[in-house]
């Protein structure tokens, strides 16, 4: 099998970015681990799809100005990927905000219904127009997060906290966490180990 030349591209930009930046709790260690397992490539997965707010968002996070090369190369390797990407809904709950279901958009590239199908890593995108509240949840696998743009975190019922444009952080195994964008899209990128 082989995988698409856009996503291989973007995992040799992304993966180092993310590892360059990940400074926090066990992200080092996940990120050596995941970088490892794409040296090997699942089977084809999900075709293209779109959403309205991506529609309406997407082309807004891609373009932002970055400081720093490696973030302008991601996004650069994105622009080019975008045509792949399967955007979905997750549902919310209570904590989301009341437009969450038509204010959000996750893209998965590699991991269940992905452009890569696989069980062992997954690595997705979140897309939350302005004024949105990404509900809280949790899951077993930690997990990595890589910001592209202004916006606020939660994790383990602390305070909200903003990491900046290319910050990262790590949430631990089964840790709530949640994030919310203010006056701008959230765009996001994340990775974990099953």
């Amino acid at each position: 099998m082989s995988r698409p030349q856009a996503l291989q591209d973007f995992l040799d930009v992304a993966l180092p970015t993310m590892r360059a930046r990940a400074l926090d709790g066990n992200s080092p260690a996940s990120l050596q681990g995941i970088s490892e397992a794409i040296l090997s490539v699942g089977r084809q997965g999900a075709a293209p799809a779109s959403l309205p707010v991506v529609e309406a968002w997407l082309d807004t996070a891609l373009a932002r100005p970055m400081e720093y090369q490696d973030l302008s190369d991601l996004l650069l390797a994105m622009q080019r990927l975008a045509p792949l990407l399967p955007w979905r809904k997750r549902t919310g709950d209570a904590t989301a905000s009341a437009s969450f279901a038509e204010s959000h958009a996750n893209a998965m590239l590699l991991g269940p219904g992905g452009i890569e199908e696989r069980r062992d890593i997954w690595i997705d995108l979140s897309l939350l127009a302005p004024q949105t509240r990404y509900p809280d949840h949790q899951h077993a696998p930690e997990e990595t997060y890589l910001v592209l743009s202004p916006g606020s975190f939660r994790k383990s019922g602390r305070d909200w906290f903003q990491p900046g444009i290319g910050g990262s952080f790590f949430v631990p195994p089964n840790a709530v966490h949640a994030m919310r964008s203010g006056n701008e899209p959230l765009f996001a990128l994340w990775a974990l180990r099953v």
